[in-house]
């Protein structure tokens, strides 16, 4: 179990990370996938989160 929360919080740092690089790219297509990878990387978090509770 404790292999699956590091997971999540990497999948959570990775996730700020990537809207932290989205919020200080000036360009709009490098701000458009930063964005669209927060997001996925997000919803990745989001199920693995859902999937530990639901071993629990």
């Amino acid at each position: 179990m404790k292999d699956y929360q590091a997971s999540l919080e990497k999948l959570r740092s990775d996730a700020a990370e990537a809207a932290r690089i989205r919020d200080l790219a000036t360009d709009m297509t490098k701000r458009e996938m930063f964005d669209r990878l927060a997001k996925h990387l997000g919803q990745l978090a989001d199920d693995v989160e859902r999937a530990i509770n639901a071993a629990v």
